[in-house]
């Protein structure tokens, strides 16, 4: 599904006593954030004046947000980029745009399901998949993903045998 903007990150905590707040990237390496200059915060455009990487987190100071006490305002809010602004590799989509596309058997061209959740683990991520039952797809190009075609909402993926029963 094409979206206008994708959740990136959410801010976790207030960082020092000068206005910069944690945020925690959604899906990706930390560093992927600080290549933003404009993110949505509130439904609204915000520019941070600084942003650095810090352990697993992006730290960042926002205009106007001067002390702890504005950063602390500021947690539990999510972080929005532009689509249009995400210069992703050819073939590469993230998370939330995956979300509802139908997927098909490649060899087959039998409709399984529904892509219904992506779920990140230390070696790749998972797909669920929801049709006639419940399977799971490893997200490996190439031995299970077989091609993505957003314009069509479709995901084709080679079945192993043993894969979609139960």
């Amino acid at each position: 599904m094409k979206l206008e903007t994708i959740q990136v990150g959410r801010i976790v905590n207030a960082h020092g006593i000068r206005g910069e707040v944690r945020v925690q990237p959604r899906d990706s390496d930390p560093a992927f954030l600080t290549q933003f200059n404009t993110f949505l915060l509130d439904g609204q455009p915000v520019s941070p004046t600084a942003s650095h990487v810090h352990k697993s987190l992006v730290l960042m100071k926002f205009p106007g947000v001067d002390d702890m006490t504005a950063a602390l305002a500021l947690k539990d809010k999510a972080l929005y980029i532009r689509r249009a602004d995400a210069c992703l590799p050819a073939g590469e989509y993230f998370d939330d745009e995956l979300l509802g596309l139908d997927v098909y058997n490649a060899d087959t061209g039998e409709c399984l399901g529904e892509l219904v959740r992506v779920d990140p683990y230390p070696a790749h991520k998972v797909y669920t998949v929801r049709g006639r039952r419940e399977f799971l797809v490893p997200a490996v190009k190439g031995a299970f993903i077989h091609s993505v075609q957003m314009e069509d909402n479709r995901m084709e993926i080679h079945v192993w045998e043993g894969m979609t029963d139960q």
